[in-house]
């Protein structure tokens, strides 16, 4: 029983001796070669194993590259100098005094066959490792600047408190429109104002009335009298501005109409449009005087008994481009069309004294013996030779609420009743053309519906 237990012992020491004398060799050699220790790299993929590449020599290029040993699942020899990935298991073999390398744990649970079958190298070079080191430091200060400048600009901002106080010392004016228009009109009426001022007011207070307070501001502020005094003067373009301004003003604005009747604006509409000035400054007029009249009956009676009608007879006889004489067709339309509504309403609607008011009102505006008397039902039908189609239709609709006062003469008019027929065949034809387009209900179809209207009540 001694000698084999001595014997295991003898074995152990010499075993330990072998891998002193194996350590001080490698120690030894170490000295001598400038590249002996392990170096761990990233695990990349590399050249394919058994290449000629993964036999060189283990020292590095002429280039500074360190060669990276791409593991397997074998133990493979590792030569001084030669680096290996991170996770790599490295032994020493006590028997050849070499170190040996293959994959760890970790990596062999993922080995599959066709990492088996092939082993890369990758090889870093120290310049690249210098400039990647550089590149780092460079983002690094970039990083802190953008720090140190994002600190800067929070200094920069003033908290709400500071704010206030800002503005409190800048002393702001914000205006009112009540107030924009106060300081308008003062400088509309003052003599210091030139012609080019005045424009440019009356261009800001056409903008502003179009509001319903604001217009009624402008009455109470005084400034219709401003305004019928650049209608009076002899400029055009103050003309043509102001009379801008109070159409807008006027505009679906009883309290406005009321105002312009009272202050005398209707018999300014009309003197205006009887004497000699410019188209344009006419076309305002018209949309200014359309403006006072529509939903009015009160300005209407008034426009009545002034001879507004006669006024638009001779203008209208006038006109030959038939700009101005479609406005008063048009203005026409509106006063009968609205009388007609409100005797309709009266009969389907049950009575109530706001209602039985309106309705007393319209009975004063009688139109039927100044259509007659100023030879509308022979006007209105000359506007028919116009080759605009909107003219046409508004002339047309016109002529049919014109119908029960003027239908005797319809019946004796030879141009009416011609141009009728020349404009149902027109008109056909193109509601034809229509309905191959796929539009069965277009814009002639509503034509033609006027026209056979006409028709229908002149041969009754």
């Amino acid at each position: 029983m001694t000698k084999p237990i001595f014997s295991c012992i003898n074995l152990t020491v010499l075993l330990l001796l072998h891998y002193c004398e194996s350590n001080v060799e490698q120690r030894a050699s170490a000295t001598k070669s400038p590249l002996t220790s392990l170096v761990v790299v990233e695990n990349v993929d590399g050249v394919e194993a058994g290449s000629d590449e993964q036999e060189q020599s283990s020292v590095p290029d002429s280039e500074g590259h360190l060669e990276v040993v791409q593991p397997s699942d074998v133990w493979q020899t590792l030569k001084p100098g030669q680096a290996v990935p991170a996770g790599s298991h490295v032994k020493l073999n006590l028997q050849t005094g070499q170190q040996e390398v293959r994959l760890g744990e970790e990596q062999l649970k993922y080995w599959t066959q066709d990492h088996r079958e092939r082993e890369k190298t990758y090889v870093f070079s120290p310049n690249e490792l210098k400039r990647a080191m550089k590149k780092i430091k460079e983002d690094m200060k970039m990083a802190d600047k953008d720090t140190e400048k994002r600190g800067s600009m929070t200094t920069k901002f003033h908290s709400l408190e500071e704010l206030k106080k800002d503005i409190a010392q800048l002393d702001l004016l914000v205006e009112t429109d009540f107030q924009i228009i106060k300081r308008l009109l003062e400088q509309l009426n003052s003599s210091l104002s030139t012609t080019e001022q005045k424009l440019h007011i009356l261009h800001e207070l056409e903008y502003l009335v179009h509001q319903v307070d604001n217009g009624q501001t402008l009455c109470t502020l005084g400034g219709f009298q401003l305004i019928l005094k650049c209608l009076n003067s002899s400029d055009v373009k103050l003309q043509e501005s102001s009379a801008s301004v109070l159409g807008s003003a006027l505009a679906s604005n009883p309290v406005v109409q009321v105002r312009a009747v009272e202050s005398g604006a209707l018999q300014t509409l009309l003197t205006l449009l009887a004497t000699t000035h410019p188209q344009q400054v006419k076309k305002k007029v018209l949309f200014a005087l359309a403006s006072l009249l529509r939903h009015f009956p009160y300005a209407q009676s008034h426009f009545l008994s002034h001879g507004g009608l006669q006024v638009l007879s001779e203008l209208f006889r006038a006109d030959e481009g038939g700009v101005l004489r479609t406005r008063i067709v048009t203005m026409l339309y509106d006063m009968i069309s609205e009388k007609e509504l409100i005797s309709q309403a009266e009969q389907k609607t049950v009575h109530d004294p706001s209602h039985d008011k309106l309705v007393r009102q319209y009975a004063e505006v009688s139109l039927k013996g100044d259509l007659l008397e100023n030879g509308w039902c022979s006007l209105v039908p000359q506007q028919l030779k116009s080759s605009e189609h909107d003219y046409r239709e508004k002339t047309l609709r016109a002529l049919l609420v014109m119908a029960p006062v003027c239908l005797d003469q319809y019946r004796s008019d030879d141009f009416l009743l011609e141009s009728l027929i020349s404009l149902g065949d027109q008109y056909h034809g193109m509601v034809q053309a229509e309905r191959i387009m796929g539009e069965d209900d277009g814009y002639f179809s509503e034509i033609v519906e006027l026209i056979d209207a006409l028709e229908v009540q002149i041969k009754r």
